[in-house]
């Protein structure tokens, strides 16, 4: 019995990993390139989109075998919490978090299966849409080739992440290129 109230409280061995993913992805999510050379808004919306880019390319990876997809859901809860604690920070009342929360996070899912689709395409005009509708949805008139270097550098991730070893991602390791302008 006190083992079993142990583990009720014991915490979640995806966590840690998890908190370390998502601490690499935030860090590359916040370079300075991505605001400069790439024109992506710096805006609240800005940083969360390029969140969620960096969290696509390590979810897709985990999803694809039963192992990754628990530490998958994890990552998505810590955004989730962290967009919780952004949000009351930034003062928003308690009884309207839950409101943003839930709509940011149908965003988030919204945004995965729009890249989800756009991957699918070999072509990159699909994927270029999708980002224009999404980290560049804010700009009247998106720099052409702003656009493009984002959709390469989406790319070159994503096939770079798709190669990084299961055991690694779940000691919570990833480390992202460098944010290149071409």
């Amino acid at each position: 019995m006190l083992q079993k109230l142990k583990s009720w409280f014991a915490p979640d061995p995806l966590d840690a990993p998890a908190r370390a993913l998502y601490h690499r992805i935030v860090e590359q999510a916040r370079r300075p390139e991505f605001f400069d050379a790439f024109a992506v808004p710096d805006t609240a919306n800005g940083r969360f989109d390029m969140i969620v880019l960096h969290c696509y390319c390590v979810m897709r990876r985990l999803k694809k075998s039963p192992e990754g997809y628990d530490l998958s859901q994890m990552l998505a809860t810590v955004l989730v919490d962290d967009l919780d604690r952004n949000l009351r920070e930034m003062g928003v009342g308690d009884l309207s978090v839950g409101k943003k929360v839930k709509r940011i996070a149908e965003g988030f899912y919204g945004r995965l299966d729009a890249y989800d689709a756009a991957f699918e395409e070999t072509e990159d005009e699909a994927l270029s849409e999708a980002l224009r509708r999404n980290i560049y949805s804010s700009l009247d008139d998106p720099p052409t080739d702003g656009v493009a270097a984002m959709v390469s550098y989406f790319r070159r991730e994503v096939a770079a992440v798709d190669e990084v070893d299961l055991e690694r991602l779940a000691l919570g390791e990833v480390t992202f290129g460098a944010p290149t302008f071409s």
